[in-house]
């Protein structure tokens, strides 16, 4: 399993990486072989003030389809604008071009409460 020391990690499958003031958010390795073929993904709430915890957006894949939660507190900036056409480089590239949003970030302490790489394989076991 693929799992770079260089991100945080969520309970609920999500990767984080920090770069300043901001942060891309995407879906673990180990989430998107569970989800399966990914077909859809959608994000709508660009422009919004988002808590830690709340609900980001939706993924669908053939069988299901399941919330994607804020990792931290913030706004969310961006959506992946390939995710419309390609949704399944989720699938090809969780940790690269199969990103999420990037967000900025409104409480830098949350970050304290992600995983390391570590504690996260620790978590899937």
């Amino acid at each position: 399993m693929n799992l770079p020391d260089n991100l945080k990690y969520t309970s609920e499958h999500e990767w984080i990486r920090v770069e300043g003031d901001f942060a891309y958010i995407g879906i673990t390795d180990y989430a998107q072989k569970e989800l399966g073929d990914i077909v859809f993904v959608e994000i709508e709430t660009v422009g919004e003030e988002l808590s830690k915890g709340d609900t980001f957006g939706t993924i669908e894949a053939v069988k299901t389809v399941s919330d994607m939660f804020m990792p931290l507190s913030g706004e969310i900036l961006e959506v992946n604008p390939k995710l419309e056409d390609e949704p399944e480089i989720v699938n090809n590239e969780p940790y690269g071009d199969g990103w999420m949003m990037k967000m900025s970030l409104s409480n830098t302490d949350e970050l304290n409460d992600l995983l390391s790489d570590k504690a996260y394989l620790e978590l899937i076991g």
